[in-house]
């Protein structure tokens, strides 16, 4: 495992947009994410093609893996943080320089469809990747539980218990131990199939989703389980699920399609909202190692993921 380096003061984060572009409407919101970058006291440097407008995308899949791949050589840059997210992030993957990657490790972040690139890395690279919130999740108001999770993860390298903002819940109790794997389960299943698919063996796996329907989660999850992911976890977290818990109908919540697809299996499923879309975001490392207690609801780190 190769573990990045943390964030001081006066470092420099590069800024990248891998998947959809920044619209001309979206330029605010993204600024509001950098100024409180700068509050934190970084510096920033955008990629040369960060702004770029290609249709629907940030660019040409080309430029857009031009500019990850010069954040990681740059010795200026200590982290990279993607603007926002998308649906086409993928496309980066083939393009990636991993042998420059593996000599340069960095903090790496992001959420959605970054996704494909926080798995990808980790899968072809073995480097710990972070799911917390991109530049324009950072906009507005942050609130305090998502700026102390930022500055204890990234910039102290804290591990331990994940700290709570809201109530978790236990949906099948249990305890489990394994290594923190995932993200937006749709993009998770974007990479099945190819050789940036993550090895979900001995995993603690955690999912959220923006926009999903109760009957979406369903075949999803029957997906996963046609490709064997149940029978690999050790346990797995459902975060904060945007169009199903901000609906005012009574829908099925992607936990509870979880148990029913999972019936047949035993092990622990926690529901918290800590982390996804439209929440204030705690940051998880993905590949280090964890405990999870669904029946007590308690999630702790238990390997450095910051040196």
């Amino acid at each position: 495992m190769i573990i990045p380096k943390c964030l001081k003061k006066g470092d420099t984060i590069g800024i990248v947009s891998p998947s959809n572009s920044i619209k001309k409407n979206q330029l605010e919101v993204v600024n509001e994410g950098i100024e409180f970058l700068k509050k934190l006291g970084f510096k920033i440097k955008y990629g040369k093609n960060v702004f770029n407008i290609d249709d629907y995308s940030a660019g040409t899949p080309e430029e857009k893996a031009e500019d990850i791949n010069t954040m990681f050589s740059d010795p200026e840059v200590k982290a990279i943080i993607c603007s926002k997210g998308g649906e086409n992030a993928n496309s980066c993957l083939p393009l990636l320089d991993y042998k420059k990657i593996k000599e340069n490790p960095k903090i790496f972040m992001g959420m959605s469809d970054i996704t494909v690139l926080l798995l990808g890395i980790h899968e072809k690279c073995n480097l710990v990747t972070f799911h917390g919130s991109d530049v324009m999740g950072l906009s507005g108001d942050v609130d305090k539980y998502e700026e102390n999770e930022i500055i204890g993860r990234l910039m102290e390298g804290k591990i331990g218990a994940v700290n709570k903002n809201f109530e978790w819940k236990t949906i099948r109790g249990g305890l489990a131990e394994g290594i923190l794997m995932g993200g937006n389960l749709g993009c998770l299943l974007k990479l099945a199939g190819t050789e940036y698919f993550p090895d979900l063996s001995d995993s603690i796996l955690f999912l959220e989703s923006y926009i999903a329907t109760s009957a979406q989660c369903d075949w999803r999850f029957n997906q996963l389980k046609q490709l064997g992911v149940f029978e690999k976890v050790k346990g797995i977290i459902i975060g904060y699920i945007y169009s199903l818990q901000s609906t005012k109908e009574k829908v099925a919540q992607m936990e509870e399609v979880l148990l029913k697809v999972t019936k047949d299996y035993n092990f622990p499923i926690l529901k918290i909202n800590d982390f996804g879309h439209c929440c204030p975001n705690t940051v998880l490392p993905i590949g280090v190692r964890a405990k999870m207690d669904a029946t007590k609801c308690s999630l702790e780190i238990i390997e450095k993921c910051i040196e």
